[in-house]
């Protein structure tokens, strides 16, 4: 057991656990960033809203990586605003389940991962985690495809060399974390406001239509009956909601030092939860306005199969008349390939140590997870050039949705259990809300697999 932890909290810790918690989930983070005392007034508040002010950014990345923009350049540009339904209610999910990571970590001082591997059978927690590393090589792989798009894009380098320099990437998560946690949180905080400020700008030169808009706030039956649209709004659950992001949060949560007593987790709690609620919000804000961008200007023009990347930032100057907005979609999409790749690692080590209990250097650890998804990328773009990223993207989003239930499910039975949990184990109104949550995110998995085995629902 790591020293931070006294023989009281270790006693807590293992509370309700089969086995006793040897080292803490991401050990060279663990309780790194001090929390100050709360101070008189909104002053006092805002400084420790502030200190645990970080880890929600790190799972937001994760809500607008590149995977994100294929399905909501599809869904905008096919479906015009009918899938930003989809959008919002995948948001509004996301920040309940992470809301539950959040706790899983802070209660238990265990991951998603450490806690599903002393729960479980071995066999079955090899399941899982052959599974999760699945999900996270289809998410790295989305990554890696979309900077690479985003190097072609704005230097001309070929899509198969842009995807091989992204192994570099390796090299930039290792130097921030030798300079600390807050430096990590501070560049992916600045990098989303880069997308922020380009989408921004593309909502308002698109001038999209504000009645329509609110219509596509609302859900269709539609989106059940029609299976291609179906296919996308999975894809952009699976985007929206991504299971590793519930591995990440569970352990990030716990790289703030806060006081180890029922007041200081609760706390800890409410503010996570501050921070990570503002932060999926602001994420939500960039996926509608990625879908709207596409709906206003590709399915408002007649280009309703703008799928490829590639397309949207031929398009998008041309159709606006304003020669900055493709640059603008380019340097956003790079911004966020980068700040993805970020947070991905981080959950692959979270993923692998929590699980396996093993510990690798982490230099080894990256460029495992690296080359899982560089190998199949090269192969796809080598084989296909541009015209196969986009269904790769679309394709990756959907293995991690088929994926989200193995997490969640695991996520929702831990929280609700009140000897692991504690004081913060799951209220009744949160057990219906998460299980309710989990079993309508396998049925429209199930469906959509029905779907496309049987080869029905309109086209």
């Amino acid at each position: 057991m790591n020293h931070s932890l006294g023989s009281n909290e270790q006693s807590r810790v293992n509370a309700g656990w089969r086995r006793q918690l040897r080292a803490p989930s991401l050990q060279e983070a663990f309780r790194t960033i001090p929390i100050p005392t709360t101070g008189p007034g909104w002053l006092g508040f805002l400084r420790k809203l502030l200190a645990f002010t970080g880890p929600g950014y790190l799972i937001a990345v994760g809500y607008m990586d590149p995977g994100n923009w294929a399905t909501d350049l599809a869904g905008g540009s096919q479906f015009y605003y009918s899938l930003l339904s989809i959008v919002i209610i995948s948001s509004l999910m996301a920040i309940f389940l992470q809301h539950l990571a959040l706790k899983l970590g802070i209660a238990t001082g265990r991951d998603l991962a450490q806690a599903c591997r002393d729960h479980f059978s071995p066999a079955f927690g090899v399941f899982l985690w052959i599974g999760c590393e699945i999900a996270i090589a289809a998410c790295d792989l989305a990554e890696v495809i979309g900077s690479a798009i985003a190097l072609n894009l704005l230097f001309g380098i070929p899509l198969t060399w842009g995807v091989c320099l992204t192994a570099a990437d390796v090299l930039a998560v290792l130097f921030l974390q030798r300079k600390g946690f807050r430096f990590l949180e501070a560049l992916v905080i600045v990098l989303i406001g880069v997308i922020a400020l380009s989408f921004g700008i593309q909502v308002v030169l698109s001038k999209p239509d504000l009645a329509a808009l609110l219509r596509g706030c609302l859900p269709s039956p539609e989106i059940l009956h029609n299976r291609e649209m179906l296919y996308v709004a999975i894809g952009i659950l699976g985007a929206t909601v991504m299971p590793h992001n519930l591995y990440l949060h569970s352990s990030i949560s716990q790289t703030r030092n806060f006081e180890p007593t029922p007041e200081g987790r609760r706390e800890a709690v409410f503010f996570g939860t501050i921070d990570v609620t503002v932060a999926l919000l602001f994420a939500l804000l960039i996926n509608a306005a990625i879908l709207v961008v596409a709906a206003a200007t590709f399915y408002r023009t007649g280009h309703h199969e703008v799928a490829e990347i590639q397309d949207a930032y031929r398009l998008l100057s041309p159709l606006l008349g304003v020669g900055l907005a493709s640059t603008l979609f380019a340097v956003a999409l790079l911004a966020s390939g980068q700040n993805s790749t970020l947070t991905g690692t981080l959950a692959g080590q979270i993923v692998m140590e929590g699980f396996l209990d093993i510990r690798l250097r982490p230099v080894i650890r990256r460029l495992i997870t690296r080359l899982i998804a560089i190998l199949p990328a090269v192969i796809v773009t080598v084989c296909a050039g541009e015209s196969g990223t986009a269904q790769l993207l679309i394709l990756s989003q959907v293995i991690l949705s088929l994926q989200l239930s193995f997490a969640v499910i695991p996520l929702v039975m831990f929280t609700s259990d009140k000897i692991k949990m504690g004081e913060l184990v799951n209220p009744l109104s949160f057990k219906l809300a998460g299980w309710t949550m989990a079993v309508v995110i396998a049925l429209m998995n199930a469906y959509l697999v029905w779907q496309v085995i049987s080869g029905t629902g309109s086209s």
